[in-house]
Order: C-alpha cells, then structure tokens, then sequence
C-alpha cells in the first residue's frame, strides 16, 4: 500500500458545530452534560475505510474538541461531564488502524498531536476551569478509546466479565499508545511500570477487579449499579467546581459561526490574517489589537459574546494555527506579527485581570491560554517581528514570546515611529506553556535578576535597545539592515532539513521543568517521528500495512 498524502482537495476544516455532528451527541442536563459517542462507519473524513467498532478519525475528534467548547462557554452552569458510548458493549476501539495504514506520516504525526491536544485540553479544563470528566466506560476500551478515558477525571469501568480496558498497540500495530496514554499510565495514574509492560503487551487487555487493583479505572459496577454509579461519580466530582453552582439566572454565550475568506494564499478574519509566500516557504500571521470602544464591566462582556475580542481573536488564531499545520505541510517558517493600538490590548487585559474570577473571563483566557500553548507545540520554525504600527504589548507579546527568535526594528532616530514592546502581568504565569512555566521564565530559565529587571519595567513602552537590553528580543537591526536580515534569516530556515529543525525546536522551546504534557509532547516528536518511519511498523510487511488482512507482520529484530 503506497503512503501517499491526501490529495490538495482534501483540506480540512476545523470549523464545525452541533447541527453538523455525525459521531457524538452532546446533551446538558444541569450539572451534568453527557457526551455520547455513536461512530458513524461511513463518516470518516477522507474516503478509503469504516469507522467499525466506534473506532475514530480526525473527523471525530474535531467534533469533540467542538464539543468541549459549547460546553465552556454555551453551558456554564455544567460543573461534570460524562463521556460514554451510545453503543452496545463497545466504548471506543481507538483510532482507525485502516486510516492509519492508509494515512501519510506527516497526517498521522498531526493526528496524533492535535488528539492529544484536546485531551490534554481536557484536563487543562479540570485544573483552571472546575471542569470534571467522568470516562462510563460501558463496553470494550482500547487503544485511543481507553486513551480518552485516561484523559479524564475518573473512569468507571462495568463488570460484566467481558469488558476490558488496553493498550494493544505495540503487539498489534507496532507502535506506540499515542505516547499520551503511556505517559498517563505512569505520570498521571502511577501504574507500576512491570504492571504497565504487562498491560501494553497484552492484546486481550484487563477488566473487572484487576483493572481496579492495577490502578487502570478508579471504579467498577455491576451492569445494574453501573448508571448509579457514574451519576454519583460525576455528582462528587463535579460538587467541588468552581462553575456557577446556581444555574439560574447563568447563561452561556452562543459561539457564533467562524467567518473566514480564503484564498489560495491567504485567510483573513475579523482580527487574524494569514498571508503565504510560497516561494519563501512562509507564512505572516498578522493579529489585530481591539479597535472602538472595549466591554469593561460583565454586563457588557456578556452581551458582546464570541464578539468580545480576546475571545474572538483566540478562536481565529486557533483555527488558523490548526489550518496551517494540516493543510500547509510546506510552509515550514511562520512570522507573527500584531498590528493596532497597543494601549487597547493593556486595557482589555485589564478588563480580563478585573474579571478573571467570573466564569466567562475564566474560560476565554483558558481559550488564550491552550492556543498559545499550541503554538508552541507547532512543528513550525517561529520568527516574531515587531515593527511600525506593531501592538506588542500584554496579551499578544505573549506570540513574541513563543517564538524562536524576536526581530524588533531599531529606529533611534525616529523615535514617533519606532516600536515599542510592552510588558503587563500577563507575561508573567497568567498563560503558561504546557510545562506550567511562563514564557518568560523559559526565556530567562527561571533565574531571578532577569526576571526582576523585566518586572520592573511593566507597563513601560520599550524601544528596540531598551528591549534587547532587558533580553527581551533576539535581534534589533535598525533599518537600514532590516530587511537583509530577515530575508536571510527566512532563506536560511529553507535550506534547513525540516526534521533537523523540527527537533531542535521541540528541545529548546521546553527548558528547564518537565511535567506530563511535555513528556507527552516530546515522545510524540521523537519516538511517533522514528517509529512511524519504521518499516516494522509501515513497511511492505509491517503491522499497520498488513492489520485485516489475514498476512502476519514481519519484523526486524535489530534494535537500534
């Protein structure tokens, strides 16, 4: 079978809603939501396989990352959420092997990376938002199903003697367990690494009592006291949230459809634009500050909506981020630049400082916070550039901060024009990276002179010299060597290997502290990048290539 990457018609959109659905069905019953899964066999998302067993696409997760924001922002008063299967004796088998083996490595490697962004999503949810998950695993869980159930707050297994949780990648596949659900087992759920090589090499995987006893579920139930119990679960869990315990007189915020223009190079929203140089192999993404006057009260948040501009602006740089790396494999160099008034940016972050407890407020910064950090992750090379008109201050200097090198335009004698860079108590923890740090603290590693001397000039406009001598960009030409610098640093990133690249990133945009996310995200980078490329895994012979066809897998026995 040729590995072949999905023709250029086949782009995909991110962008979806309830009415579209075709695999889950999302009910609210105040304060608990359930969400249902129902695969549907003939809806995967690019023709060539069966959606069997409740086995899953990208198709499938993008509807559930969908979900998980109607919940946040449309359904406050749910403080639990319950996620189980609308099928007979089956949960979720986990990612479709005959998509995978049909599948390019660059689409399997961002399959990978976006379905562990939504569970970690879930999680992050559970920490910042109150948000509990509770996994009613009521049939057969294996692989990305039981890496779902992993995801969430508890998972009540049924004991009816035939359902199992598992791992069966390695003996079945040749691959890992999405690396999110190794990670989970040993990090998150302090599995016993003997009773985890056990359980990851067994087919047949391990149900009732023993899952109990090995730490894999939190609970089990007889068929009988099985709806009893996951109602009471989600009831514990979700009494000690800090969403609205009053639902009434709490009402949600509907998240309006995401207009886009696209073009063949180019993607413009209300706030966010992409423009693609092909020749160059990069992207400008342009993020415009708030223009007009800002909500600054609740009331006024409120009735603004998914217009309010922090939260419209992270839902389109989302879906710009999520555009760009499924359907732009080749644009391996993005710029990010802010455009505005940099005063209006300070002054909506400190509408969302003064509100950050109401639930909404919480929410949209949460949304900030898990699309900046998947920035971060992105297997893209990131140049800031902060010129002219720029606004990079507070909330959006956080996009200088994540990327790779920061370009400011020197401009000493013309100061009206020149630059400037400004720092507010965002850039100090309010939108962590996935490591928990601040971008800050990465930059500097934690030490405390930096970090001190960039605190005590908050909320002061910088100059591109004032900048770099507090460390705060990477380069500052003035503009006579401007455009030569950039254009060779551009041209240089080109001539790179990508995958070179691609490594390096991964390495030094996470310094210093590790916790679970980054564990996850760096064996993604590196153990799905080799072992997906191997050919005991998508050779001729290999476990991905011959799975259903009645042939048994070869494999090389060299370790290497």
């Amino acid at each position: 079978m040729t590995d072949h990457p999905p023709p250029v018609a086949a782009r995909i959109d991110y962008r979806t809603d309830p009415g579209q659905y075709r695999h889950w069905k999302l009910a609210v019953d105040a304060p608990v939501a359930r969400l249902s899964l129902a695969i549907a066999e003939d809806g995967g998302i690019r023709p060539g396989y069966q959606l069997k067993l409740n086995s899953y696409d990208l198709g499938v997760d993008i509807e559930l990352h969908d979900a998980l924001n109607r919940i946040r922002f449309e359904h406050p008063q749910v403080r639990s959420v319950i996620i189980t299967s609308a099928r007979e004796r089956i949960f979720c088998s986990g990612a479709n092997i005959f998509m995978l083996g049909r599948s390019s490595h660059a689409w399997k490697v961002n399959f990978c990376k976006f379905t562990n962004e939504t569970r970690n999503g879930m999680e992050d949810s559970s920490r910042y938002s109150g948000i509990k998950f509770v996994a009613a695993v009521n049939g057969t869980c294996a692989g990305g199903g039981y890496e779902l159930a992993l995801a969430c707050d508890a998972i009540v297994l049924v004991d009816d003697r035939s359902c199992a949780v598992s791992l069966p990648e390695v003996p079945l596949l040749g691959v890992l367990p999405g690396t999110g659900g190794l990670t989970r087992l040993t990090d998150k759920r302090h599995v016993r690494h003997d009773l985890a090589d056990i359980f990851c090499t067994s087919v047949e995987g391990v149900r009732g009592q023993r899952a109990l006893d090995w730490r894999l579920v939190d609970q089990i139930a007889k068929p009988a006291q099985f709806a009893a119990a996951v109602d009471a679960c989600a009831a514990r869990l979700g009494a000690g949230s800090m969403r609205p315990s009053d639902a009434r007189g709490v009402r949600g915020i509907a998240l309006t459809p995401l207009e886009r223009e696209e073009s063949a190079d180019s993607l413009r929203y209300a706030h966010v634009s992409v423009a693609i140089d092909r020749r160059r192999g990069c992207a400008t993404l342009s993020i415009q500050a708030p223009t007009g006057a800002q909500p600054a009260d609740i009331a006024s948040i409120e009735a603004a909506g998914a217009a309010w501009w922090p939260l419209a602006m992270a839902r389109e740089l989302d879906d710009a981020i999520l555009h760009l790396r499924t359907n732009e494999l080749d644009i391996g160099t993005w710029l990010l630049k802010t455009q505005g008034d940099a005063a209006a940016v300070l002054a909506s972050d400190a509408t969302l400082l003064a509100h950050q407890e109401h639930w909404l407020v919480r929410e949209t910064i949460g949304l900030l916070r898990r699309t900046l950090a998947r920035l971060d992750v992105s297997a893209r090379s990131l140049f800031a550039l902060i010129e002219p008109g720029c606004a990079c201050a507070g909330s959006l200097a956080e996009l200088a901060f994540a990327a790779d090198r920061i370009y400011m335009l020197a401009l000493p004698g013309d100061a009206q024009r020149a630059p400037r860079l400004t720092l507010d108590e965002f850039n100090f923890g309010l939108l962590p990276m996935v490591n928990d740090q601040s971008r800050l603290q990465r930059r500097f590693h934690a030490e405390a002179a930096p970090l001190q001397a960039a605190r005590a000039a908050l909320g002061q406009p910088l100059d591109a010299d004032a900048a770099q001598a507090l460390g705060l960009v990477s380069a500052a030409p003035d503009d006579i060597d401007w455009d030569d610098e950039l254009r060779i640093a551009i041209e240089e990133r080109a001539a790179m290997s990508a995958d070179a690249l691609t490594g390096l990133e991964a390495n030094l945009r996470f310094a210093g502290q590790e916790n679970m996310n980054t564990r996850i995200f760096g064996r993604l980078t590196a153990w799905q990048n080799w072992i997906f490329n191997r050919p005991n895994a998508v050779g001729e012979k290999g476990a991905l290539k011959v799975y259903g066809t009645g042939q048994k897998a070869v494999f090389d026995p060299d370790r290497v």
